[in-house]
C-alpha cells in the first residue's frame, strides 16, 4: 500500500483528487513550430508491444517475489539497515513489520534523496524528458510518463527493481469497470467520484497524445504510451505519491517507504528530516517484532480510501469516515431561478453532496437546506444562504432562520432517507447478486469487489442511520415543544375567558 495524508498540509501528503484536467487545454499550441529530425533512444528502439489487457512489468498485489530484490537494491543503493521487513500481513496485502522492537517517538526509515523519483529525476531518455518539459507539463503526468519510460527499460533501468515490486493492477477504483462500478457501487456517491477520476485520467493522456505523443512517435510510441499503461502509472501516483513539506512542497515516490500501511488509529506521516537527510516517520506507539507497522494516509473516509488504495478499514475502527450526502434542489419550487443564481454566483449547484459523519454535519449543509426551503418572499436572502452553502471566507458562519428550522431539518431528513433506501436495496439484493464469471480468477476478484462495496455501503448506510435518528428526534422534540406552547396558549385563552 502506499503512503499519504492529504488532509494536513503540514505532513506529508498524497495529492488530492484531480481537478478537472492535469494538462490543460489553453488557447497557445503546444506543438513545436521548428521540429528537429527523429531522436532514437534506446529506451523506444527495443520496446515491445503492452496488450491492451496487460501490463508486463509490476507483481501481483500480494506477491513476495520481488520484495528481497528490492530491499538488497536499496540497501546497495544507499538505503541504512532497516528495523522493518517486508511480508505478508494479510489476505491480499504486504506490509512492513517489524525486526526489532521499536520505541514509541522513534524516527524509521531515512529513505535518501537519491532514491526517490521526483519530477526532477534524471531520464534515460533525455530528450523525451526535454520534451515534456518544453511543453510545461505538470509534476503528475510528468512523473507518470517518467515511471512508463522507466517501466519499459526493465532491467536497463535503476528503477527496475523498485517497478518489479509495483503491483501490476492494484484494487484502486480506477482499475473498476464502469460496469462494476454502476453494479457494486450504485447507492454511494464515491460511484461518482470515481468515474471523474477515471475520465480526468483519460482526458490527461489524450490531452498528451494529442499535443506531445502524435508530434514526437519516435519518442513516445503508442505500443508503450497507451491508455493501459496510463492507467497504470496514475494508479500508482495516487496510491504511492506523497508530497514532502521540508522538500519544498516536492511530490515524489518513495520506494520502501510505499509498502508501509494506513491504520486509523496511528498519527504519523513522512517527511524530510534535514539532521538525518532522509525521509522519515517518527512512530507513536510501540512495535514488538513480527508486528505490522503503520502510518496515517490522511484523516479519510473509507469511501475515499477504498477510491485511491482499494480497500475498506474494518467496520468501526475510522473515526473520521464520512457518507456524501446529496441534497437537491427541484425545478418545481418557486423560487427555483433565483435560487439556481444565486448558487451559481458561489461555484454551486442545485445539486449538491455534503458530507455526513457519526459526529454531525457542516454547518453548509444546513445554509443549503435553508435555501432549497425558503419561499420566494425571501428572495433577498438567497445569496446570503448560497454563500454560507459554499464556505466562502467572507461568509456569515452562524446564520439562523428560525422560522425555517423545522422544514430544514425535515429537508435534510428526507435527503437521508432517500439515500438510506438507496443503500438498502443495494445491500439486500447483495446477497443473491448473480456474478456473471466464467473462470475462477475472475470469480476471485467479483467477489471481492463485491465485499469491498458492502463493507463500504454498510459502514455509509451506518451514518445515514444514525443522522436520521438524530434529525427524528430533534423534530420530535421541536414539534412536542410547539405543541406545549400551544397547549398553554390554549389554556391561558380559556382561563381569561
Amino acid at each position: 500500500m502506499a503512503v499519504a495524508s492529504p488532509s494536513r498540509p503540514f505532513h506529508s501528503t498524497l495529492l488530492p483528487s484531480l481537478s478537472p484536467l492535469f494538462f490543460h487545454h489553453t488557447s497557445q499550441t503546444l506543438s513545436l513550430h521548428n521540429r528537429r529530425p527523429p531522436i532514437h533512444c534506446s529506451s523506444i528502439t527495443t520496446t515491445t508491444t503492452i496488450s491492451t489487457n496487460s501490463i508486463p512489468w509490476g507483481c501481483d498485489v500480494d506477491s513476495l517475489e520481488n520484495a528481497e530484490g528490492l530491499k538488497k537494491w536499496l540497501t546497495q543503493s544507499g538505503l541504512p539497515e532497516q528495523k522493518m521487513g517486508i511480508d505478508k500481513v494479510e489476505v491480499g496485502e504486504r506490509g512492513l513489520v517489524a525486526l526489532k522492537n521499536i520505541r514509541k517517538g522513534e524516527k524509521l526509515l531515512f529513505v535518501p534523496p537519491s532514491l526517490v523519483i521526483t519530477a526532477d529525476s534524471e531520464w534515460n531518455c533525455r530528450e523525451a524528458g526535454e520534451v515534456l518539459k518544453k511543453y510545461s507539463v505538470p509534476d503528475w503526468p510528468l512523473i507518470a510518463t517518467y515511471l512508463i519510460s522507466e517501466a519499459n527499460l526493465q532491467k536497463s533501468s535503476r528503477w527496475n527493481n523498485y517497478i518489479s515490486a509495483l503491483p501490476r493492477q492494484p484494487y484502486s477504483l480506477l482499475y473498476w469497470t464502469r460496469a462494476e462500478l454502476d453494479r457494486y457501487l450504485e447507492a454511494s456517491q464515491i460511484r461518482e467520484r470515481a468515474i471523474e477520476r477515471i475520465t480526468d485520467v483519460v482526458g490527461t493522456y489524450n490531452d498528451l497524445r494529442l499535443r506531445i505523443f502524435s508530434k514526437h512517435p519516435d519518442l513516445f510510441p503508442e505500443e508503450v504510451y497507451n491508455i493501459e499503461t496510463f492507467k497504470w502509472s496514475f494508479g500508482i501516483l495516487f496510491s504511492r505519491l506523497v508530497r514532502l513539506p521540508s522538500m519544498g512542497e516536492k511530490v515524489a515516490l518513495v520506494p520502501w517507504a510505499d509498502m508501509l500501511n494506513h491504520s486509523c488509529e496511528v498519527d504519523t506521516f513522512l517527511d524530510y528530516d534535514s539532521s538525518s537527510q532522509g525521509i522519515v516517520f517518527t512512530t507513536d506507539r510501540i512495535y514488538q517484532p513480527g508486528e505490522q507497522v503503520f502510518i496515517s494516509y490522511g484523516k479519510k473516509s473509507n469511501g475515499e480510501l477504498l477510491l485511491s488504495y482499494g480497500f475498506v478499514p474494518r467496520e468501526g475502527t475510522n473515526p473520521t469516515d464520512s457518507v456524501e450526502l446529496p441534497m437537491l434542489i427541484k425545478k418545481s419550487d418557486k423560487g427555483y431561478k433565483e435560487k439556481l443564481a444565486a448558487l451559481k454566483k458561489y461555484g454551486l449547484s442545485t445539486t449538491q453532496c455534503y458530507p455526513l459523519r457519526i459526529t454531525g454535519w457542516p454547518t453548509e449543509l444546513i445554509a443549503y437546506a435553508y435555501l432549497a426551503v425558503s419561499p420566494p418572499s425571501m428572495i433577498s436572502q438567497f445569496e446570503e444562504m448560497a454563500a454560507a452553502a459554499s464556505n466562502k471566507e467572507n461568509s456569515k458562519k452562524d446564520m439562523k432562520y428560525p422560522e425555517l428550522e423545522e422544514k430544514a431539518l425535515q429537508f435534510v431528513l428526507d435527503s437521508c432517507e432517500s439515500s438510506i433506501s438507496k443503500y438498502s436495496k443495494f445491500l439486500q439484493a447483495s446477497g443473491s447478486m448473480d456474478l456473471d464469471v466464467t473462470s475462477p480468477k475472475q470469480l476471485n476478484r467479483k467477489v471481492f469487489l463485491k465485499q469491498l462495496a458492502v463493507d463500504l455501503c454498510s459502514s455509509e448506510q451506518k451514518i445515514l442511520f444514525r443522522a436520521q435518528y438524530i434529525l427524528r428526534r430533534r423534530l420530535r422534540d421541536m414539534r412536542n415543544g410547539e405543541l406545549k406552547a400551544l397547549n398553554l396558549f390554549d389554556g391561558l385563552r380559556k382561563l381569561f375567558k
